[in-house]
């Protein structure tokens, strides 16, 4: 966050320093032109050229600009889709690994349902086995 703030700072500064160099500059030119012994006419003139000067340069700015803030947004557009994909495509993986998962629990359950049913079902087959032959051995005790 330190960072972010320096950055910001540093960029602040940077476009104030540009902001007040350009008006400097303008006056400066200014002052020097009005203060120069000239004709009302050259000094128009002279006036009028400088204007067209700041007016290009101040245009060359605004076009720089814009072709930057352009790049940054393609730039930021590319990114964000490409972090949409990845956080996408692992979400897709996630609920695919989760859902596996719920099947083999629900594929595992079934199964031990199944043995459950199969051991009690062995148990009573047992227990019926040996119940009948229980009475038999008891009336005649002489067989083997």
């Amino acid at each position: 966050m330190s960072d972010n703030n320096n950055n910001n700072n540093n960029n602040i500064n940077t476009k104030d320093f540009i902001i007040g160099s350009l008006i400097g500059g303008i006056v400066g030119a200014a002052a020097a032109l009005l203060s120069a012994p000239k004709s009302g006419k050259e000094l128009r003139s002279d006036l009028n050229q400088q204007a067209g000067v700041v007016k290009e340069k101040t245009s060359q700015f605004r076009d720089s600009a814009v072709e930057r803030s352009s790049d940054f947004a393609n730039r930021a557009k590319e990114k964000s889709n490409t972090i949409y994909k990845q956080v996408s495509d692992q979400s897709n993986t996630l609920v695919s690994k989760i859902k596996d998962r719920n099947l083999e629990t629900e594929e595992n359950d079934a199964i031990r349902a199944q043995a459950d049913e199969d051991v009690e079902s062995f148990q009573q087959d047992l227990n019926d086995h040996f119940s009948e032959e229980e009475p038999a051995s008891m009336e005649n005790p002489t067989k083997p």
